[in-house]
């Protein structure tokens, strides 16, 4: 019995390297993030609008189109150390029947923003977040406390 507490420190070590080795595995380059992300890029602009039009926000909008544009930003959150991309975007709504914007010609106008991913355990998501009025670009230099841009490559 006093053999086995030999083999203890042997099989501590052996589990650490082994969860080293997993946690590692997961892990993924920019490269690699960035190529995922234009991978799956139609479906990821499906998931945004659906979670945006959740949302309920601008209240008494619906969301009714949007229409993507090329530009697509890289960037780290400072915070987190998590990957994002913000890509440009040009958002349609429609007035909610009875509601505030009913009758105001406004709502027709196509209103400008940067749509909002972010990289997480190995997977691009989205909450539906948009800033509206900025270009991704923009967006980065306003939130620059909060995003570090990453360059192309």
């Amino acid at each position: 019995m006093v053999w086995l507490w030999r083999f203890v420190p042997v099989l501590l070590l052996a589990g650490l390297v082994a969860a080293l080795l997993l946690r590692r595995r997961g892990a993924t380059s920019i490269p690699e993030a960035r190529k995922r992300f234009y991978q799956l890029r139609e479906h990821l602009e499906a998931e945004f609008f659906a979670a945006a039009a959740r949302g309920g926000k601008p209240r008494g909008l619906r969301w009714a189109n949007c229409e993507w544009e090329s530009e697509v930003v890289f960037a780290r959150e400072v915070a987190t150390r998590r990957l994002a991309a913000l890509v440009a975007v040009s958002i349609s709504f429609e007035a909610v029947e009875g509601g505030d914007m009913e009758g105001l010609p406004a709502v027709g106008n196509l209103r400008h923003a940067s749509a909002v991913f972010f990289f997480d355990r190995g997977r691009w998501r989205t909450v539906g977040k948009a800033v509206f009025n900025l270009s991704p670009a923009e967006a980065l230099e306003h939130f620059k406390g909060q995003y570090e841009r990453l360059e192309a490559g």
